[in-house]
């Protein structure tokens, strides 16, 4: 059965460049996650492990980390003026995930053992694509690695948490609410700002002078972010000020275009600006919730991974699949609509966490904020399933 993987492998355009089976698998993972974690967080369905845990692996790890895999498999080569990564290379990682996932999804329905192999898996998987990244990293002949030792950076602490997570499922508990305030801040967030902060000004033909304390006062206001929630929860609200003020600062000096009539710009651009606004709505949440209690749903972990990091995915997601596949940089209709459609899912959930902190029944708006990224990936699946699997044009 391996074999045949690997002919099929071999042969087939799906497997013929990074990106496609790794945003493929991403985004089959995202349906798949949420609408189990819809189910069990109904009652519908028991998980052999919390759902709320099984909601944040699946996300962070199914979901983001390939999403990742495909941009950096296909970008950090260039980054770092390196040769291509080799299909064999590549392919291997793909197997541990697709491998993984099945795992992972499976045992948390039926038996933990299944979902801790599946972890276990993933992890090894992550483990040597890292090393794939470092590789390239070692063999730069740049003198200047400032963007790609930031991203690797990144990507290494996403390891960590990784196995802090597998450690807390298995042993000590209290090690995942650690492993998911690092992969929060310190790997999904730091990871797509660092490409961010590179590739979005480029874009946008914004000539601005690279700020290179930029990156390590945001990592070291982060770490403090995490280290001040370990000891006391909530207690980040001032880290979180400072972090909303100097990002809009950095954002109101590249002086980007907005609002841009191209929608592949514009999306990108809104996506960075959920960053303060994300910080914003944190300070406030975590100082209210730390003076009388009030539960917002984690509303500032969410406008962070929703507005910032969902967003600029699926703008840069859609920028690769288009770019790579011989079809015109440019956003037709369906392009509009999945990417306005982005900002519905982050405004629902907003409101979500809203009415929650307000005492009213939230679950009908979840209910409706989960429905509303299950539709997001499924529109952007038909539209562009055909691109990453068959190499098909968009309009065939």
């Amino acid at each position: 059965m391996h074999m045949k993987f690997s002919e099929d492998a071999e042969n087939s355009y799906f497997f013929s460049q990074p990106h496609q089976p790794f945003f493929v698998l991403a985004f089959i993972n995202a349906v798949v996650i949420m609408f189990i974690f819809l189910l069990a967080y109904n009652g519908k369905i028991n998980l052999a492990i919390p759902p709320s845990d099984f909601h944040a692996y699946g996300l962070a790890y199914l979901m983001f980390t390939p999403a990742f895999f495909a941009f950096l498999f296909t970008t950090f080569p260039r980054f770092s003026s390196t040769p291509v990564i080799e299909k064999k290379s590549y392919m291997r990682i793909f197997s541990f995930y697709y491998i993984g996932s099945v795992l992972f999804i499976l045992g948390s329905i039926v038996s933990p053992i299944l979902s801790v192999s599946g972890m276990l898996i993933l992890l090894a998987g992550h483990l040597l694509g890292i090393l794939i990244l470092k590789n390239r990293y070692m063999l730069s002949p740049m003198e200047d690695k400032h963007d790609i030792f930031w991203i690797l950076l990144a990507m290494v602490f996403g390891l960590v948490a990784h196995f802090l997570f597998i450690i807390g499922e298995l042993f000590v508990e209290s090690f995942i609410g650690f492993s998911m305030e690092v992969s929060v801040y310190l790997y999904l967030f730091l990871l797509a700002f660092s490409v961010a902060q590179r590739m979005v000004p480029f874009f946008s033909h914004c000539m601005v002078e690279r700020n290179d304390t930029l990156l390590r006062n945001v990592f070291l206001l982060l770490g403090l972010h995490i280290l001040l929630e370990g000891i006391v929860t909530n207690s980040s609200f001032i880290v979180d000020l400072i972090l909303a003020y100097i990002i809009a600062k950095e954002l109101f000096r590249w002086q980007l275009p907005f609002p841009n009539p191209n929608p592949m710009l514009w999306i990108l651009h809104l996506a960075l600006y959920w960053i303060p606004v994300a910080f914003l709505f944190g300070a406030m949440s975590n100082f209210i919730t730390l003076i009388n209690g009030t539960d917002f749903l984690f509303l500032d972990i969410h406008i962070l991974m929703l507005g910032f990091v969902f967003t600029i995915l699926i703008g840069f997601g859609t920028r690769v699949t288009i770019g790579h596949s011989g079809n015109m940089m440019q956003a037709g209709l369906w392009e509009k609509i999945l990417f306005n459609w982005t900002q519905v899912v982050v405004i629902i959930r907003l409101f979500t966490s809203m009415m929650a902190a307000l005492g009213y029944n939230f679950l009908v708006l979840f209910d409706i904020s989960v429905t509303v990224w299950l539709l997001m990936f499924i529109l952007w699946a038909i539209r562009f399933f055909k691109l990453l699997i068959f190499g098909k044009k968009l309009g065939e």
